[in-house]
């Protein structure tokens, strides 16, 4: 498994939308682009400039909202991931 660095969040998206509230089937091309998704590993946290560590606020497991177009995708044994950091994820779903 990775492991993030820094303030970073491993995140696993969500499924998208696979079908219209009409039933239409909707092909990968026109899903939106998920928001939420389950965290899978965390970094230690940040650094502060005067040398302390600040661990991140979101736990393994949690469900979180992030912003549509951040982070790095990608592909670990053939499971598409998300990397963000701390400050891309917007809520924790309760």
């Amino acid at each position: 498994m990775l492991k993030p660095l820094g303030d970073r969040v491993l995140v696993r998206p969500s499924k998208g939308e696979e079908r219209t509230s009409g039933g239409i089937l909707l092909p990968d091309t026109a899903r939106k682009k998920p928001q939420e998704g389950k965290v899978l590993a965390v970094g230690p946290g940040r650094v502060t400039k005067k040398g302390t560590r600040v661990p991140v606020a979101v736990q393994v497991g949690d469900t979180v909202i992030y912003s549509k177009w951040s982070g790095t995708e990608v592909k670990i044994g053939g499971e598409d991931l998300i990397l963000v950091e701390e400050d891309s994820v917007l809520a924790v779903r309760g």
